[in-house]
């Protein structure tokens, strides 16, 4: 058994900077990774994909250069290889940066394994035992995959794999119609595949106001794609290089690709959560106080994990919040932040 002042599991937009400011005050600290140092931010959210949205900006903006005065003389056409190679060397030289300021943090070990508690402070990590005064949970979230029949037999995608993408889909299915949706579609249309978008709401995006809601799809219907809502899909198959997804009271939909984004849950499952006492809501949520301690002292869970904001921000934000009344002796609260977000689509919507 190894003993930490504190041990730091993920190496998320909470996790990391949490674990440099505690090892900065002179505790020992071990952070916890089981994939890549960054998570969803650095790794498979906003860096790659914004890096992405970019280049598709670029495309678009080339072909609007006849607007300009400007005279092209061949069509456009994306090198996804190139697009891939652009978006993985930002996403390398940040996450190797992070890597490299926490393992020059006087103080703080980073662990590469997964951690999993085994009592209230003390985590397994690889078959090492670390014990601790103190925990801090930031572990994230991961797309959810829908109770679809057939489903399970097709090459679906998420947001994760389709960063994978080195060739333009011929026509994208889209199953979903928030954030992560909205920006991958418009994004591939962009790159020049068709793109069918099916929303089983009423309307796109539909925490927003309703005016809002048919803005966003009348620009992205302007770019050529197409947009299916009150759409329940039924059953997905895969036949001969091609994807349907049949929808209730609708017609099939058949494309080359499927990618779902319908929602995220936490990565919570293989944590050792009941081990240690910490409580869940129903949906797999860690649940914290305003000042996102669990229900077991000395822990805390930050991030995406804890069902409070599902943001790089608010993720960020959280740490702030942690660290402010741990080090700092300045009581802070989630419930007095001021949450804005943005849906990274072209123009972009900020609320």
């Amino acid at each position: 058994m190894t003993n930490y002042d504190a041990v730091v599991i993920g190496a998320g937009q909470a996790g990391a900077p949490l674990a440099m400011r505690l090892a900065g005050s002179g505790l020992k600290v071990a952070i916890v990774e089981r994939a890549s140092v960054g998570g969803t931010c650095v790794n498979t959210g906003c860096t790659p994909t914004k890096a992405l949205v970019a280049s598709a900006y670029a495309a678009q903006q080339m072909r609007r250069a006849a607007e300009y005065g400007i005279v092209s003389q061949s069509p456009v056409r994306a090198d996804m290889r190139q697009v891939k190679a652009r978006k993985d060397k930002i996403v390398a030289d940040r996450r190797e940066g992070l890597r490299t300021s926490l393992e020059s943090t006087d103080n703080c070990t980073l662990l590469h394994a997964p951690g999993r508690f085994l009592s209230p402070h003390e985590v397994d990590v690889g078959g090492i035992v670390l014990r601790a005064d103190r925990v801090f949970i930031d572990v994230g979230s991961r797309g959810v995959v829908p109770l679809i029949p057939g489903l399970q037999t097709v090459d679906y995608l998420d947001n994760e794999s389709i960063l994978q993408l080195d060739i333009l889909p011929r026509h994208l299915i889209v199953l979903g119609g928030s954030y992560i949706s909205l920006e991958f579609a418009q994004m591939y249309r962009r790159f020049g595949s068709e793109v069918t978008i099916v929303e089983r709401a009423s309307r796109l995006i539909s925490r927003e106001d309703r005016d809002v809601s048919l803005a966003v799809q009348g620009i992205l219907e302007a770019e050529g794609i197409a947009v299916h809502l009150g759409a329940t899909a039924t059953r997905a198959v895969q036949r001969d290089g091609t994807i349907t997804l049949s929808i209730e009271n609708g017609p099939d939909i058949t494309g080359s690709h499927l990618l779902l984004a319908v929602g995220r849950r936490p990565n919570t499952d293989n944590l050792g959560l009941a081990a240690a006492g910490i409580e869940q809501d129903d949906r797999g949520f860690i649940k914290v106080d305003d000042e996102l301690r669990t229900n077991v002292p000395d822990i805390w869970a930050m991030g995406d994990c804890n069902g409070r904001g599902a943001f790089t921000h608010t993720a960020y934000n959280d740490y702030e919040i942690v660290a402010a009344n741990l080090l700092d002796n300045d009581r802070r609260r989630v419930s007095e932040r001021i949450q804005a977000y943005a849906i990274y689509i072209d123009p972009r919507l900020a609320v």
